[in-house]
């Protein structure tokens, strides 16, 4: 074990979205390439937002992901007591101040200051105010006026802030309760987090958090800004750009390793390579090859990984997933082919579970109807002759095998004279209800011999 240790710090106040699942991804695959601890973090101090279902919603999210944590989940809102004590150490310190300004005075302070042409910031009136009165008040954090605070970010350089331009930040509410840049820096201390991986909305936030830190005691960690994912009109995802919810993304069909390696490569890269297993990314991966501008999300892309995942992947594990989404659609595979056999016939032809799903729902149920245009081409009364013929032929089959079934259609085209664009359609027609499926020869195959003969009866009895 390596002394690394890194955390996401998602806020339960909705679903995990694909940029809080990247930023989770690069935290997890550095702590495993380096042999250090991933700490998983729910930052709930917005207890009015906060709920269990997104908690709940998280946890599911990063288990299928794969992104397993070494220690958490733990919960800011069982730190409260922490957190107050740390408000009090810097009151006592003087590096603290109560601020007795109402919202009415704080606005018109801002609004004057922008008349001046300044930044809309607090002017520091109770900064050395040494009076109490019985009035609300929060709790403000003296920020250095003076000189420059910087850091060396890990993925953008050196980044410099002016401390005049920073404000005196709010440290707690009036109700008591802590603000997002104290807590950070307080549970990010106390957990030993000394490399802090996140998205770089959060660079202007870094200038404030060091001088706590500072002001703590505590030692600073390193930092690393990941760029932001933006959509394909160069604008920060959102809604508008197609789901965002990485569990939206298993519902419609993804799997996971399709979706670890996209996530992995808006932003990161190796070479020209694009296909990369987490082992293969474990081994990999560096923050020095993280870029400094936006990834685009590309959902084509997204969506070429998981067909060549589907295609790749253990037809065995493959149908387990499948058969979750069949039975949402109540199709019931109890008495139907074995499951694993009908995934390995579409494996080459879906892009996603949800439509490997319904292209596997013919070989569970029988067609009740067929495609009106496919059968007024293909099952009209001049094809019986050569129906009848293969059902003769099917039924004298021993086993269902490939092999049999491709010599069984062997001997219907020789003694029919036709070759087998002139018999296919029909079949397929009448084994699918339609156009669409895959080989011929698979689907009898896996169908089994029994089935496919009641189809075909059933076909005939419809000519005419």
């Amino acid at each position: 074990m390596s002394g690394l240790r890194v955390r996401f710090a998602p806020s339960p106040t909705g679903y995990l979205h694909i940029g809080g699942a990247r930023t989770a991804l690069f935290n997890y695959l550095l702590a495993r390439k380096e042999g250090g601890t991933f700490v998983l973090r729910i930052e709930d101090t917005d207890v009015e937002r906060s709920t269990q279902e997104s908690v709940d919603a998280i946890l599911q999210a990063m288990e299928w992901l794969g992104l397993s944590y070494d220690e958490g989940p733990l919960y800011q809102s069982e730190r409260f007591g922490l957190y107050k004590e740390k408000v009090d150490q810097l009151l006592e310190s003087g590096q603290a101040y109560r601020c007795y300004c109402s919202q009415e005075e704080l606005d018109a302070k801002r609004e004057q200051a922008m008349k001046e042409g300044g930044k809309p910031r607090y002017d520091g009136t109770c900064r050395d105010r040494t009076d109490q009165p019985d009035l609300p008040y929060v709790v403000r954090f003296k920020s250095p006026q003076e000189g420059a605070t910087s850091f060396d970010d890990r993925i953008k350089g050196t980044i410099s802030f002016n401390n005049d331009e920073l404000d005196d930040l709010i440290i707690q509410r009036t109700d008591g309760t802590p603000t997002y840049n104290f807590v950070v820096v307080i549970d990010d201390a106390e957990m030993g987090i000394n490399l802090v991986i996140r998205g770089d909305d959060h660079i202007n936030n870094t200038p404030r958090q060091i001088p706590i830190y500072q002001a703590l005691g505590y030692q600073v960690p390193e930092f690393a800004h990941v760029p932001m994912i933006l959509g394909s009109d160069k604008k920060r995802l959102s809604k508008r750009h197609g789901a965002t919810s990485v569990m939206a993304y298993r519902e419609m069909g993804y799997l996971p390793e399709a979706m670890v390696n996209y996530l992995v490569r808006l932003g990161w890269s190796f070479g020209d390579e694009e296909i990369f297993s987490m082992a293969d990314l474990i081994e990999k991966f560096s923050l020095d090859n993280v870029g400094r501008s936006a990834g685009v999300f590309n959902p084509d892309k997204l969506l070429w990984l998981n067909e060549h995942y589907i295609k790749t992947g253990d037809p065995a594990r493959l149908a387990v997933l499948v058969a979750e989404i069949l039975e949402g659609l109540d199709v019931d595979i109890s008495g139907g082919p074995d499951l694993t056999d009908v995934v390995q016939t579409l494996q080459d032809r879906a892009k996603t579970l949800v439509e490997m799903a319904e292209g596997a729902r013919f070989y569970f149920e029988a067609p009740q109807s067929y495609d009106e245009k496919a059968a007024a081409k293909f099952l009209t009364e001049d094809k019986r002759e050569v129906l009848e013929l293969t059902v003769k032929k099917l039924s004298e089959l021993s086993s269902s095998s490939l092999e049999e079934v491709e010599i069984a259609f062997k001997n219907v085209m020789e003694e029919s004279g036709l070759k087998f664009g002139k018999i296919g359609p029909s079949v397929r027609v009448a084994l699918v209800g339609g156009t669409v499926s895959p080989s011929i020869y698979e689907v009898v195959a896996v169908l089994g011999k029994d089935e496919v003969l009641a189809r075909l009866q059933k076909a005939l009895a419809s000519l005419g």
